[in-house]
């Protein structure tokens, strides 16, 4: 089993206590209808914070945001990495990742939206498209989310991750890096398409993994 998500791995579904795979639907397990439900609240968790760093930015005083950037940034990265390693610790540190996430992209995009109007809708509307578009794929079986499939994706998301720091790694040293990659030449627009497309399956490796844990019987706290 593989998802995009480096808190998941084959061995995230075994019992913490026994290292056995969890089988049957057990009192307590986790359940589709679950995770749905607090990937929805934890998203409006998210927007709520995203909202008030956006409320806060003006073009007057663009640094008002800055304090909140950080704790958002930085506090988001140190809860992701506690929960890789304490996943029974995720229902606290799931909904203070998405708290800290929206507190960051609240500010981001303020910033974005300032400088381009009309870029963030465009995005948010985009983002919904693409994740309804691929769920109705991956459930009426357009899509299927076979070894050869979750391995091609994982090793296209790996080796376009590679480019990128390739290229910060030139710049940093001076070099003038790999222009294809921002440039909005036909071959900038088609690196960038084939991007957003990885990017995009990625989720199907993330339905797939829902699926899997809730056919093993995953405890309640995996959802």
């Amino acid at each position: 089993m593989r998802s995009g998500n480096p808190a998941l791995n084959e061995n995230t579904f075994l019992d913490v206590s026994t290292g056995q795979l969890v089988s049957g639907a057990a009192p307590g397990a986790m359940t589709l209808n679950g995770t749905v439900n607090k990937t929805g609240i934890m998203l409006l968790m998210l927007v709520a914070t995203a909202a008030y760093t956006w409320s806060l930015y003006t073009p007057e005083n663009p640094g008002a945001v800055l304090p909140w950037l950080l704790v958002g940034g930085i506090g988001g990265f140190i809860v992701a990495i506690v929960t890789v390693f304490k996943k029974t610790w995720v229902p606290v540190t799931g909904p203070l990742y998405a708290l800290l996430e929206g507190l960051f992209v609240g500010g981001v995009s303020a910033m974005f939206e300032a400088r381009f109007p009309g870029i963030v809708m465009q995005a948010v509307m985009l983002t919904m498209g693409v994740l309804a578009s691929l769920l109705l794929a991956y459930k009426s079986g357009l899509i299927k989310a076979t070894e050869n499939f979750k391995l091609g994706v994982v090793a296209a998301t790996g080796g376009i991750a590679l480019l990128y720091l390739v290229n910060i790694g030139m710049r940093l040293f001076g070099f003038e890096g790999m222009g294809f990659i921002h440039e909005s030449s036909w071959m900038g627009i088609a690196f960038s398409g084939f991007v957003v497309v990885i990017a995009a399956l990625n989720l199907v490796l993330d339905f797939d993994f829902i699926e899997s844990g809730v056919e093993a019987g995953a405890p309640k706290y995996m959802e």
